[in-house]
């Protein structure tokens, strides 16, 4: 398969709501021979991510997360920003499903915080409204409006009318939910005017968020309309994914029923909601359907049988939670140990990537970080110096003292080039021997220059004699500025032909690399030869 082909598709299945398990799981097989065998290492981890999907449909979140534990931690090494935004996604819902709101807010806002230019509009859109949502659920009413009315702008800036029919839809019901009636009939009548301006049928989604937020206001008549033309446009819907739609629109017909006085055909609408709740085996709807028949014989007057509605409903409550407890403490579980691995598994891996006596940066982080530091400089344009720093007749402090005492040398010296403002993604590293590494990015050559004089200089007059008694301790350094083209093994030669130049022509000064132009190198000499 072409993998501008395959990566569309798989665009499709991260912004779409739906899609039928037992197809997409045929697809994923497909797409994830075909990732590997063309060696398409993201759309290899994104049809895991898929993957990680497939199982949280089917309920089994344990899978999921520790599928997307593992996407997180390649995307997280590789900077691949989309798939770590798709992944904190689903993550967010995997969480909402436990009844974590807090942690399924915290991901949706790292979902949001991970795109960036390349992420396609209509999936930014869709997270910023999961991110509006997940602001709602918890309270934060102010944010989520804030977030909804982001997600309305850019809908309307790209033409999105889905999008924005979605935005709107939940702002609406996020409003009733707080029960704010007039103002969740506001957002409704940006939405009308929205379909309407494009000749589009409200959907039945919407108008069960008409039906209650009419309910809310009072007008019960508008209520029963839209609840009854809710029913009507579900007709002819594909309800594979969506077994319980009829059910929540019967129950929203119901509630509008009571309130409007219709006991009678309230009844009738909750008897239609037990057979088919029976039927589906829709244990949730079931339940709600007798709190509302409580209700209803309450609003009737017969207290004996609204007291044993609630009998009823308070025991499948009951019988509910008992099972989501025991699901939620198996998932908790599950999700606690995913994340005390994925923990240690940074631990050891960080560990792996510095060096064990000085606590630098080694070399495996260098060959890591460096290449992608070199094309975002090259990118933005930002200057970057590499430095390369070798301590000056480093084996007479081993042979005349001791290799201890170099071990203290050295660390003391990391500690100095660690303090070094190298700025961003810039770093000190220790390449082995006495020899180290600093990358400077964002600071024009010539003060990097006059920073590395300065570490010369507190490495020189460091108080050594306590350790090494009548032995100086001096550093050399070559110095190479990078050019767009410049690579890690381009920049790392020229500072060490530097380095080589600094160390023949008398140690414990700085050689600058002759620039891609061919001008001459800079020299910087040692404080005495300067003053003399």
């Amino acid at each position: 398969m072409d993998p501008a082909a395959a990566a569309r598709m798989l665009d499709e299945f991260e912004d779409g709501a739906d899609f039928d398990v037992a197809s997409t799981e045929r697809i994923a097989d497909e797409l994830e021979a075909a990732a590997e065998a063309q060696g398409e290492t993201v759309l290899l981890w994104r049809t895991r991510l898929l993957r990680a999907t497939l199982h949280e449909y089917r309920g089994d979140l344990a899978a999921s997360a520790r599928i997307l534990s593992d996407v997180l931690d390649w995307a997280g090494v590789h900077g691949c920003r989309q798939l770590q935004a798709s992944a904190h996604r689903v993550m967010a819902r995997i969480h909402r499903a436990m009844g974590d709101m807090g942690a399924s807010l915290d991901h949706c806002l790292q979902c949001v915080n991970a795109l960036d230019d390349t992420t396609p509009l209509s999936i930014r859109i869709a997270n910023l409204i999961k991110l509006a949502d997940a602001f709602a659920r918890t309270g934060s009413a102010e944010a989520a409006r804030e977030r909804y009315e982001e997600a309305d702008r850019l809908a309307v800036g790209t033409g999105n009318v889905y999008r924005q029919i979605m935005a709107l839809n939940n702002y609406a019901y996020a409003e009733y939910e707080e029960g704010n009636g007039e103002r969740a009939r506001a957002v409704l009548a940006r939405l009308r005017a929205v379909v309407e301006a494009h000749g589009m049928p409200l959907g039945y989604s919407v108008l069960d968020t008409v039906a209650r937020v009419e309910t809310l206001c009072g007008d019960h008549d508008a209520a029963e309309r839209a609840a009854r033309a809710a029913l009507a446009a579900l007709h002819g819907e594909d309800l594979t994914q969506d077994l319980d739609a009829e059910t929540d629109l019967l129950l929203t017909l119901a509630l509008v029923q009571r309130r409007k006085g219709d006991l009678a055909a309230a009844l009738s609408t909750i008897a239609h909601v037990q057979l088919e709740s029976e039927r589906l085996a829709l244990t949730y709807n079931a339940a709600e359907a007798l709190s509302e028949l409580s209700q209803v014989h309450a609003a009737r007057g017969d207290f004996e049988n609204a007291y044993l509605a609630l009998c009823d409903y308070n025991a499948a409550q009951e019988r509910l939670s008992s099972a989501e407890r025991e699901v939620q403490a198996r998932n908790r579980q599950v999700m606690f140990e995913v994340a005390e691995a994925r923990r240690q598994a940074e631990w050891f891996r960080e560990q792996a990537l510095r060096d064990a006596l000085t606590g630098l940066r080694n070399r495996r982080y260098v060959d890591e970080h460096l290449p992608p530091l070199l094309h975002r400089a090259a990118t933005d344009s930002s200057p970057v110096t590499i430095a390369l720093l070798d301590l000056d007749h480093f084996k007479r402090v081993n042979d005349t003292l001791s290799h201890e005492t170099g071990d203290q040398v050295l660390t003391i010296v990391a500690g100095l080039l660690d303090a070094v403002d190298v700025g961003i993604d810039g770093f000190a590293a220790r390449l082995g021997g006495e020899e180290f590494l600093l990358v400077l990015r964002g600071t024009e050559a010539d003060a990097a220059l006059d920073r590395l004089e300065q570490v010369r200089h507190a490495i020189a007059d460091h108080p050594w004699q306590p350790i090494t008694g009548e032995l100086p301790v001096t550093i050399s350094i070559g110095v190479s500025v990078a050019t767009p083209r410049s690579t890690q093994s381009s920049v790392l030669s020229q500072a060490d032909e530097a380095l080589y130049v600094a160390k023949r022509t008398g140690r414990n000064r700085i050689e600058q690399a002759a620039t891609p132009a061919g001008s001459t190198s800079r020299r910087w000499r040692d404080a005495d030869a300067l003053a003399s």
